[in-house]
């Protein structure tokens, strides 16, 4: 990777799966990488490959002055907390520093949250697999200034980077992604059960609908897993279920009804919360037919 963010001090929270990649490839791109995370093994691994660590937040935002500070947590909430709250960024924070969101985070709270700090709402789609390989699809919500900003950032991370207007915007469209992601997972997951029922072979039904119309990436890659039953959390449900959450949320907000998300989030909070399924794959919604 050339070295295109030397110069750069960037300050990263949350080293999850996807944050811990994230911050790799930043830190390979030439930045210097300044790391803070709740517990100490992603942390230590991140100090080991080179980056820096934070012991504090106030102490992360102090480091990195007037440049970017990454987050990527898990729900509305823990950001608020990070970013705003006691012992939070904001105690240390300078005032002309940036914060990009990767994190799926609520649209009214990232509208705030860009009121109060310089913010750019970038969700990203791809999974650990595009976080690694910096092909993830990147949303982003904010100013065009704030943007092109961030914007040096982003493509190091992503290979697909689109600004879709004013903050939230990049929210909106990942809970359209994720719309459509528990859905088809359902649909998916159906379609193969259907299939195992009749008698006829599921791995064979999948691979003849990858040449048709039905194809996608979730055929191609939870598909598999759905007949391999390999449930092994890559995307967990639990955070599945809290999009499908949010993006109900943002449905009643709007006024806009539909039976068949309603139908959705029940499954969903069948799955996570009557029978306890949150810390398996999202793939594993299969279950509920077997």
């Amino acid at each position: 990777m050339d070295k295109t963010l030397s110069g750069h001090k960037i300050g990263f929270a949350g080293l999850g799966n996807m944050g811990r990649a994230m911050a790799r490839r930043l830190h390979e791109a030439g930045a210097e990488v300044v790391v803070w995370n709740r517990s100490d093994g992603p942390a230590e691994a991140a100090v080991a490959l080179g980056m820096k660590r934070a012991a504090t937040l106030p102490e992360l935002a102090r480091q990195i002055g007037d440049g970017v500070i990454c987050v990527n947590l898990t729900t509305t909430e823990v950001v608020e907390k990070v970013v705003f709250g006691g012992n939070g960024l904001v105690e240390g924070l300078n005032a002309d520093a940036m914060i990009i969101d990767f994190g799926t985070t609520g649209v009214p709270a990232t509208q705030e949250f860009a009121r109060r700090a310089t913010w750019i709402d970038a969700p990203v789609s791809g999974g650990q697999v595009g976080a690694e390989a910096g092909t993830l699809t990147i949303m982003a919500g904010g100013s065009e200034s704030a943007f092109q900003r961030a914007l040096p950032v982003l493509q190091v991370i992503g290979q697909r980077v689109t600004h879709l207007g004013p903050s939230g915007s990049g929210q909106v469209t990942k809970l359209a992604n994720q719309l459509i992601v528990a859905q088809t997972i359902d649909a998916v997951a159906q379609a193969l059960r259907l299939a195992e029922l009749a008698g006829v072979d599921p791995a064979k039904v999948r691979e003849a609908l990858l040449g048709g119309f039905a194809e996608s990436r979730i055929l191609q890659l939870h598909g598999d897993r759905m007949v391999r039953r390999d449930f092994a959390p890559g995307g967990r449900s639990e955070w599945q279920l809290k999009d499908v959450r949010l993006i109900c949320e943002l449905a009643a907000s709007l006024g806009f009804q539909s039976p068949t998300l309603d139908n959705c989030r029940a499954q969903w909070e069948k799955f996570v919360v009557e029978e306890g399924h949150g810390d398996i794959d999202h793939s594993g919604l299969f279950l509920l037919y077997e």
